[in-house]
């Protein structure tokens, strides 16, 4: 089991209060992922639950039991650093053995638990090398090769990517997706990076200075942004907002466009405009198009759509994909 639940949750910082009140219900098995801009108290959050910070105010359950007042060791969960934290003089295999050894559990029984969390995690012909032989996908998956043996109630991820390149980084979302799969226990994970927060969570939480903006599967946020701040946060390239009188137009004082809903034309449209930056990527072209009387706006397109700097397109919006918002921000 691995349920969490925050009942008006609140943490300060001598006069700052870096979260004001928080109420969130984690369903047992479900992959949550809090995301927002930096500053936004998403890690002081994980930290919370984790039992890494004293709460301000309000209280936290795990399986319907108050942790509030609990040590990290107390409240069965497990967490992962963006530094992995790893002993450099220990192998992985007695990196990944640490917290039972700590915890005296028999040694048969560690070491089986050393050789499944490593076939899970493709760490077997691995296990005597020391972390400094190790490439940084790899270092990542013995740290969660030490979660996983403790076999937590929730495994808290802090940013544990943000240290790999790109390409990494992808690898390592499908690994740490398909982890969750096999072992169906609850996971958090805290990012900055909406990319993986849409790739990766059945429920997104979208912070925005420690307040929660919108919770939702990925779809929803997207198809369905609560606000302005959620609209734009949410998908990449960003979400056009527009205002004046095509706004005015249609209702609201703020419209908002997603750039893969807009008809482009060499011939004719809504709009006319000149391309500022085409970005060509095989299948998808990126176009940063300046209108007059509307401003900036990002469309995409397929791949084969022939446009340059200078080139002068069409744009026309889909009116059926138009997000309406009104004056303090919300959706209409």
């Amino acid at each position: 089991m691995g349920s969490i639940t925050l009942d008006k949750v609140s943490k300060s910082f001598g006069e700052a209060k870096v979260i004001p009140s928080i109420d969130l219900e984690i369903q047992d098995g479900e992959f949550v992922v809090f995301v927002g801009p930096s500053g936004c108290g998403k890690s002081t959050l994980l930290r919370l639950i984790a039992g890494l910070e004293d709460v301000s105010g309000g209280r936290i359950l795990i399986d319907g039991k108050d942790v509030t007042g609990n040590a990290p060791a107390q409240r069965g969960l497990a967490m992962v650093f963006q530094s992995y934290a790893l002993y450099p003089h220990m192998s992985v295999r007695n990196n990944i053995a640490f917290p039972l050894k700590m915890a005296k559990v028999d040694k048969s029984v560690i070491d089986q638990k050393v050789k499944d969390a490593a076939a899970i995690l493709n760490l077997t012909d691995y296990l005597e090398r020391r972390p400094s032989q190790l490439s940084g996908g790899q270092r990542q998956r013995v740290a969660i090769g030490r979660a996983i043996v403790r076999e937590p109630s929730a495994f808290l991820f802090d940013e544990p990517l943000s240290n790999l390149d790109a390409a990494l980084r992808g690898t390592m979302r499908l690994e740490i997706s398909e982890l969750h799969n096999q072992l169906k226990t609850t996971m958090i994970y805290v990012t900055h990076d909406q990319i993986e927060a849409m790739t990766m969570a059945d429920k997104i939480v979208v912070l925005n200075r420690g307040n929660i903006e919108q919770v939702g599967s990925p779809l929803d946020l997207y198809a369905k942004p609560r606000n302005l701040f959620v609209a734009g946060f949410i998908g990449s390239p960003r979400m056009n907002l527009i205002e004046g009188d095509f706004a005015r137009s249609k209702g609201a004082k703020t419209v908002g466009i997603r750039p893969e809903h807009f008809d482009l034309s060499h011939e004719a449209g809504l709009w006319e405009g000149v391309v500022t930056v085409a970005e060509h990527l095989g299948s998808d072209t990126f176009l940063h198009v300046e209108v007059q009387g509307i401003g900036q706006i990002n469309a995409r397109t397929d791949g084969e759509f022939q446009a340059r700097h200078g080139t002068r397109i069409y744009l026309t919006p889909n009116e059926t994909k138009l997000h309406r918002f009104d004056e303090q921000g919300l959706a209409i």
